[in-house]
């Protein structure tokens, strides 16, 4: 060992490295410690300090670097969605560099999907039902992937992508390869015929659940292999046991004797007759079964029995009175209180004793009040329209005409009501005092009941048109028939073939309808609000010939003479304050109506 005393120990040659104190985020730098006077030793020991040092500088200094690499970008590095790199890059570049991979991998993305329903194995299109990647919401799965600091420089991590589809579209077509696999749901029911009850025990459904299936196609989809998709059994909230539980605690008992219904305006039995076809039992769409009394039902049972204790209401109405409308007066009613003799009634109808109810019978406004038809503005005619039919008033298809006439006459539609002849009228029997006249049927005329009628539905249809309202539905003739504009008719025909318009106005309307021996008008009444409604037509074209039709002559036969086809346009055109605020287009085809000639047809001549 050399001790050097007093004498200078030897030069160090070893390179000074200068120390950067590097500090983490949230770390707090010590204080440093006091520094010691040099002496004559301290200057190696000093040396080595710097050495150790450098040596803690340059570590710091790599660890600060791996940090900053570690952590640079917005999604953590080693981060990759179908096999994109997205790690290490911002939202923006992490999305296009999915995208790029979506694209390169576009022609497997957009195959047809392979999808296993039960026992059969259908396809469907990814752009057909909105299969897709998101990819922003991709993008932020990958960012929210947590990893330690040494995962995030050295680790690696794969994030599946998000995957949307819309349900609905992909259960619309799912169900066209469902095939017979999938069964409805048979509901409970509880009926009767006559008195006695007849019972329909629930089955459960087999058949796809939307969301259900939606989660298997998203989860199921990139994975290269046919996608299972559950069939759902669902069964009705009500079972067979319940069912029967209702036919033996109420269904039975409920018509095995009569219910007295007493009241301070007398008393009535109510037959098990009555009982039955107002007992109604119904279920909701999960197939529970509600027992309830339809009061209204009763009171169609019951029929005349009801006038000992009750009064009908009676709307107010309009008439013309020397050309003005004029409000006939309605009349209160006195009725039993419907909804609780439905709760009463059905409280009683299980017990074997006891089967009475006390209701209360209380005075009923009409639907349509004097105060209310007089606030509608029903004051002036907006519309008429005229037709004329020939034979006079003795034929049946005039006096159909007539009677539908009557039944249309006086009528009042409320704003934003819409008026139905088929529902005004009901069905057009002979019960009704309709008559047996031609009407067209499989594109020839022949004898039916209500013939007549489509000239009085192309009456009403005008009186509505010419005064702007809304037309819902209707359906010109087959045929062109020269007592009717073009176009601008309509046929009817019960129960499938209905006229409605739509009171689009803020005004209340009367229907007023009149006859002479040869002509029928309907006019409109309420508070006219446009200057004026006018149809401007379009040319005839495609114009066809008939074709002479030779039937079998006797009864049934009717001959025609015949008529063109041809379509066209016409255009409703309705003016406000000088100004046209309404075109609108009606277009109809015609088709020839052959010449139908009641005669056996003659041999080519030879």
């Amino acid at each position: 060992m050399t001790l050097y005393g007093d004498k200078t120990p030897p030069a160090d040659d070893r390179p000074t490295v200068r120390v950067m104190p590097v500090s983490w985020p949230g770390d707090e730098p010590e204080p440093a410690p006091p520094v010691a006077p040099p002496t004559g030793r301290s200057r190696w020991s000093r040396g080595r300090l710097l050495l150790a040092g450098g040596v803690t500088a340059a570590v710091l200094a790599a660890v600060a670097g791996a940090g900053a690499y570690a952590y640079a970008g917005d999604v953590p590095r080693g981060t990759t969605v179908l096999g994109a790199e997205v790690g290490g890059r911002s939202r923006a570049d992490a999305a296009r560099e999915l995208r790029a991979e979506l694209d390169r991998r576009a022609a497997e993305l957009n195959a047809p999907v392979q999808i296993r329903l039960g026992a059969r194995t259908t396809t469907v299109k990814p752009a057909d039902v909105g299969l897709t990647v998101d990819v922003d919401a991709s993008v932020a799965a990958a960012e929210r992937a947590q990893a330690h600091a040494v995962d995030r420089l050295v680790g690696s991590r794969t994030v599946p992508p998000v995957v949307t589809v819309d349900a609905a579209r992909l259960d619309a077509a799912l169900r066209k390869g469902l095939g017979s696999q999938g069964r409805k749901m048979t509901m409970p029911a509880i009926t009767f015929a006559g008195t006695t009850p007849k019972v329909v025990h629930p089955k459960p459904s087999l058949s796809l659940e939307p969301e259900r299936s939606a989660q298997a196609v998203r989860e199921g989809w990139l994975t290269g292999k046919p996608v299972e998709v559950p069939l759902i059994e669902i069964s009705p909230a009500t079972d067979a046991a319940a069912v029967d539980k209702l036919v033996a605690e109420l269904a039975r008992p409920a018509v095995a004797a009569p219910v007295t219904l007493r009241t301070d305006k007398g008393s009535l039995s109510i037959p098990p007759a009555a009982i039955a076809k107002s007992l109604r039992f119904t279920a909701d769409k999960t197939g529970k079964l509600t027992p309830k009394v339809d009061v209204k039902r009763l009171r169609d049972a019951l029929g005349d029995r009801l006038e000992t204790i009750e009064t009908e209401p009676v709307d107010a109405r309009m008439t013309l009175t020397g050309g003005k409308p004029t409000v006939v007066p309605g009349r209160d009613g006195l009725q039993v209180d419907s909804a609780a003799l439905a709760k009463d009634l059905l409280a009683v109808l299980p017990k074997a004793d006891g089967r009475e109810v006390a209701a209360k019978v209380k005075p009923v406004q009409p639907e349509l009040s004097t105060a209310k038809l007089t606030g509608l503005g029903i004051k002036e005619r907006v519309s008429t329209f005229t037709t004329r039919f020939p034979g006079g008033l003795s034929s049946p298809r005039s006096q159909n005409i007539v009677n539908v006439a009557k039944h249309v006459d006086g009528t009042v539609v409320l704003p934003g009501e819409t008026f139905s002849l088929n529902e005004h009228t009901g069905e057009r029997g002979t019960d009704s005092g309709y008559q047996e006249a031609p009407v067209i049927v499989d594109g020839k005329l022949v004898k039916g009941v209500g013939g007549g009628v489509s000239q009085f539905t192309t009456t009403l249809f005008n009186a509505s048109y010419y005064a702007g309202l809304q037309d819902v539905q209707h359906k010109p003739h087959s045929f062109y028939f020269e007592r009717y504009p073009a176009v601008i008719e309509s046929t009817i025909f019960w129960p499938n073939l209905d006229f409605k318009f739509r009171n689009n106005t803020k005004y209340g309307l009367m229907i007023d309808t009149a006859y002479t021996d040869s002509t029928v008008t309907v006019s409109i009444w309420s508070t006219k609000i446009y200057d004026s409604v006018k149809t401007e037509y379009g040319p005839r074209r495609d114009i066809t010939d008939p074709k002479t039709v030779y039937l079998e002559p006797g009864p049934g036969c009717i001959a025609t003479a015949g008529s063109r086809g041809f379509a066209q346009d016409a255009f409703r055109v309705i003016t406000k304050d000088g100004k046209v605020v309404k075109r609108e287009k009606f277009s109809w085809r015609y088709a020839p109506e052959p010449r139908f000639i009641c005669a056996p047809e003659p041999k080519p001549a030879t």
